[in-house]
């Protein structure tokens, strides 16, 4: 996984080999495996380098078909799909040495004047300030050590802003989380950069607050987990720089599939929304 901003930034700088194909190298990761939040910024980054000028990702919506190959560079093939008056759609399709692993469509549109509201956050959240950090929570209620947290996530500075006393405690019912989560150091004033970064903070927490009410350690030996689909919305320009609120629900699990909504919060005002559905099966310990 990248450690810094630099890094990340680097990996999304995509090599281009064909007139839409692009490549994106991967950083490793402890896990053996390519982190999800990483394609969904490589691929909306290829897909952006086919936009006409002017145009704003609002919508993507990706399946995960196969687990990337941690260290294995990935090659994103866009098709144009279309490009209307406003709107440009695009197909993605992510393969490693030709295995499709990742497919995804996004849609662009000028920014225009219009209707505008959104829900308010949260009331009576504590501030970043006041919140542990999420390698400190993760560390303390899973076997991996805080060190391998900070540095699995080191890109990232994240914040539990939840009730810890409650987290994952047998009958507790509400499956909900709260985190504050920005870039751990400042980006370049690029809007398609900051979406990148939101795109790559999304997958963080949003498939393990399914498991919150039940008394399960997410990804330990007794659990295999995996993001199936991934859809995406974004609302407003938001700097993934400042802190963002990430509020998460998770209204049904079911059949080893965990499904969650979240809402990712700038400065008050409602910036992306999230959805979805992983594997969240229970295993015997190898």
């Amino acid at each position: 996984m990248p450690e810094s901003v630099d890094e990340l930034i680097a990996i999304l700088d995509l090599d281009q080999t064909e007139e839409h194909a692009f490549l994106g190298r991967d950083a490793g990761s402890a896990r053996q495996r390519v982190f999800g939040g990483q394609v969904l910024a490589q691929a909306l980054t290829a897909a952006y380098r086919t936009v006409p000028d002017g145009r704003v990702a609002h919508s993507l919506g990706a399946y995960f078909l196969r687990a990337g190959v941690a260290g294995t560079p990935i090659r994103y093939a866009v098709e144009p799909t279309r490009d209307g008056g406003s709107f440009s759609s695009r197909r993605v399709v992510a393969d490693q040495a030709g295995r499709v692993i990742f497919s995804m469509v996004c849609s662009f549109h000028v920014l225009e004047p219009g209707l505008d509201h959104a829900d308010a956050a949260p009331m009576s959240v504590p501030e970043p300030e006041d919140c542990p950090p999420l390698s400190a929570v993760l560390g303390a209620r899973s076997r991996r050590a805080v060190e391998a947290w900070q540095q699995e996530w080191g890109v990232l500075e994240t914040r539990f802003a939840s009730d810890t006393s409650t987290l994952s405690a047998a009958g507790h019912s509400d499956a909900e989380m709260k985190v504050w989560v920005r870039a751990e150091s400042a980006l370049p004033d690029d809007p398609q950069l900051h979406q990148a970064f939101l795109a790559y903070a999304s997958d963080l927490t949003l498939l393990a607050v399914s498991t919150v009410p039940h008394p399960v350690e997410f990804a330990g030996p007794n659990m295999q987990v995996a993001s199936i689909d991934h859809s995406m919305w974004f609302h407003r320009p938001a700097r993934a720089d400042q802190w963002l609120l990430y509020d998460q629900v998770s209204p049904s699990a079911s059949s080893g599939l965990g499904f969650s909504f979240g809402r990712l919060f700038s400065q008050g005002r409602l910036a992306a929304s999230c959805a979805q559905e992983g594997l969240i099966r229970l295993v015997e310990p190898a």
